[in-house]
């Protein structure tokens, strides 16, 4: 019996250490590709932007607002970066409305100082008209050479002509669009610096492509409201140094959470209704976009038919946006406009626009996304001054579901949840991490701080000692086919 025992240990002992030992090995071939690609951007020399101390007062007195400690310390690491001849390449990883945009403007701010220009490319036309407001706003009274402009692809051709004719020859200092910029006839006289929002949703040409306008190398700035935990984020974005903004604006009003059992459905239409009654706005979101046997969960197509017929009837104006959907753009404009009271939609509206107006956020299906995702639904409502609600309703009520959503009621920080749904739901739920092409057990090595540092540490000796890596064969192969197959910047 004993015997048996401890060949039953000694046997998990074995697997366990084949296990770490393939979970290292991949983890190293993601890391030597984060160093060859830290060398390589290194050996590109950007043209520095020397540090103004005239020009961050000039922009912090027209802001209207005080930045928080996370927004000047994440502004101070950019600014550091931007003076060097290694071109920045920076991750800014901020919780939903914790104000990256200002840390944008405030270096693009300084690119203009510096005689150079900046490019701003956002994930769709509406999130791409949001941030030319904000912008204008942020620079155009304190700095009124600095010219912002948009470029869209549902522009007229005349108005495209002039703003390309503006960028090439260097009459605007500030670019903003879709992926319309990276089309080959857009030119720009100075760039300086490249910031692309939510670049999860871009690939690696379309950031190489924006990153080649310059003449050299531009300075370059990744924003994401998704919070990340700082491990994952080390495993995923390995090639670039990160800035935190873990910090709110004062002022916020805090989105009140509640889980609604199946039971209690009627309370929250009737919420939904007396939001709606007081002028505001409310979404609902469902996990499909069709129905399917397979899955017992509200479509939003179906929900939407449902609805309207039986729930939200006519006077009220509904509307519905899914990823499939052509005119999403058009759905959404008339939901900030107000045409729309209430907007059925699925994820596609996770990360996207600002409508202040909308005060109730209805989740169905909430047990079947991550809390980091949940968080980030909530984050679209208490964006104005009125008071907001969450409602979160599971299709499985049982009592680990109810747990786990409870802590959305408990906590609001967005780094704190991320951390949770990492420890319940395992790291390659997180982020769609999957798309980064590593395994579960490299994912869930991660949990480990101290094994992902040395295997830093050991990717970077590798490079310094052998750049091209010619006498590391098998992972030469293994870190170039990786870097075909993955995401990474």
């Amino acid at each position: 019996m004993f015997a048996n025992a401890t060949a039953c240990s000694a046997s998990s002992t074995r697997s366990a250490l084949v296990t770490s030992r393939m979970a290292f090995a991949e983890l190293l071939e993601l890391q030597t590709a984060f160093a060859l690609m830290r060398a390589k951007i290194a050996a590109e020399p950007a043209t520095p932007i020397p540090f103004r101390p005239e020009v961050g007062d000039a922009f912090k007195a027209g802001l209207g607002f005080a930045l928080t400690e996370a927004q000047r310390r994440a502004t101070r690491d950019a600014f550091k970066d931007m003076q060097g001849l290694v071109p920045m390449n920076r991750l800014l990883n901020g919780d939903v409305g914790s104000g990256k945009t200002a840390v944008a403007a405030a270096c693009a701010a300084m690119a203009h100082a510096a005689g150079m220009q900046t490019v701003v490319m956002a994930p769709t036309e509406i999130l791409a008209r949001q941030h030319l407001g904000k912008f204008r706003t942020y620079l155009e009274e304190s700095f009124p050479e600095l010219k912002v402009e948009l470029l869209v692809s549902s522009l007229r051709a005349a108005e495209k002509r002039r703003v390309r004719m503006a960028a090439a020859s260097g009459h605007c200092a500030l670019v903003v669009g879709t992926q319309a910029l990276i089309e080959d006839d857009v030119e720009f006289a100075d760039l300086g610096l490249a910031v692309v929002d939510e670049q999860h949703r871009f690939g690696t040409r379309q950031r190489e492509l924006l990153r080649g306008k310059g003449r050299g190398r531009p300075h370059f700035l990744a924003m994401t409201a998704t919070p990340i935990p700082r491990t994952l984020a080390l495993a995923l974005y390995g090639e670039m140094t990160l800035s935190v903004i873990d910090e709110m604006p004062p002022g916020r009003t805090p989105v009140e959470t509640e889980v609604i059992e199946p039971d209690q459905r009627g309370r929250a239409y009737d919420l939904v209704r007396a939001a709606v009654a007081a002028g505001h706005q409310a979404f609902v979101i469902c996990p499909l976009i069709e129905e399917s046997e397979a899955v017992v969960a509200r479509s939003a197509t179906a929900e939407f038919e449902r609805l309207h017929a039986e729930v939200f009837r006519e006077p009220l104006r509904m509307g519905l946006i899914h990823g499939r959907l052509k005119g999403k753009e058009e759905v959404m404009q008339r939901f900030v406009a107000g045409e729309i009271q209430i907007l059925v939609a699925t994820a596609v509206v996770e990360v996207g626009v600002d409508v202040p107006n909308a005060t109730v956020m209805m989740i169905e299906g909430a047990d079947r996304f991550g809390l980091a995702q949940l968080h980030q639904f909530r984050g679209r409502v208490g964006r104005g001054t009125a008071a907001s609600r969450c409602l979160l309703l599971a299709d499985d009520p049982s009592s680990r579901t109810l747990a786990r959503l409870e802590l959305l009621v408990r906590v609001r920080d967005g780094f704190t949840l991320a951390e949770e749904d990492m420890r319940l739901r395992g790291m390659g739920e997180l982020m769609g991490a999957r798309q980064h092409g590593m395994s579960d057990m490299a994912m869930d090595a991660l949990l480990q701080p101290e094994l992902l540092s040395e295997v830093r540490v050991e990717a970077e000796r590798i490079v310094q000692q052998d750049p091209e890596l010619t006498e590391h064969a098998a992972l030469k192969a293994a870190v170039l086919r990786r870097l075909e197959l993955t995401s990474i910047s």
